[in-house]
Order: structure tokens, then sequence, then C-alpha cells
């Protein structure tokens, strides 16, 4: 398995245990590294930010879930393009989310996201 590969399953692994499988905490343990840097402004540094959040969501939107669409790696850097469907009938979000790598460990996350229109101007769709 390449470096990129391997960044991939571990991401993927992270990412899936830690959101869809509403284990955060689990997922911290198995995934992150020593340190994990936030660049989202509107969330702390450290993997504890990271779990309150997820509870978070799971509280708020009990039936929240991440559909990945594709995965793009380069190196230490892996970038995840995802559905963020909140509950039934939600149209959703469209995210994309860049991790960084140390060691095969998740240490620093980026991210963006954009509501899903009712109406685009195009029949592209946004997946």
């Amino acid at each position: 398995m390449t470096a990129a590969e391997s960044n991939k399953e571990t991401v993927r692994s992270f990412y899936d245990l830690a959101f869809n499988k509403r284990k955060p905490e689990e997922a911290v343990k198995k995934y992150a590294g020593p340190y994990y840097r936030q660049h989202n402004p509107m969330a702390g540094d450290g993997t504890e930010p990271l779990i309150g959040f997820v509870h978070y969501l799971a509280g708020a939107f009990p039936d929240f879930r991440f559909e990945f669409k594709r995965w793009i790696a380069e190196g230490d850097f892996l970038a995840v393009h995802s559905h963020l469907i909140r509950e039934a009938g939600d149209r959703g979000q469209a995210v994309m989310d860049m991790f960084r790598l140390e060691n095969g460990k998740v240490v620093e996350h980026w991210d963006v996201l954009q509501d899903v229109p009712e109406k685009a101007e195009n029949t592209n769709t946004m997946f």
C-alpha cells in the first residue's frame, strides 16, 4: 500500500468512526497524533473541541451522516469531499475537509462548507 493510500484509509477510518459511528473518543485515541491543530476559526485546537462538536451534532441532529464522495491524497495531505446530511429531507451541505498527517496520525484540519441550494444555475450538482 502506498503512503497516499495508507493516509486515505487512516482519514477515512478516523472520519467515519468519529462522525458516522458517533465514537469520537475512540477515533481520537486510534488515529489522532500528539496534537490536533484546527484551522476552522469557530473551533478550538486540540481533540477535546472535536469530541465536543461530534456530541453536539449528534444531539442536535440524531440522524446526521456524512456521505463521502471523493478522496484526494498528496504526501501527508488528504482532502475529502463529502455531503453532510443533518436530517431526513435536508438538502445538506457540501463539505471539503483537508487533513495533514504526521507519522500516519491526523494532526491538522481545515474545512469549507457550502449549503446545497434548492435551485442551481446549472445541472452539474455539487457532488
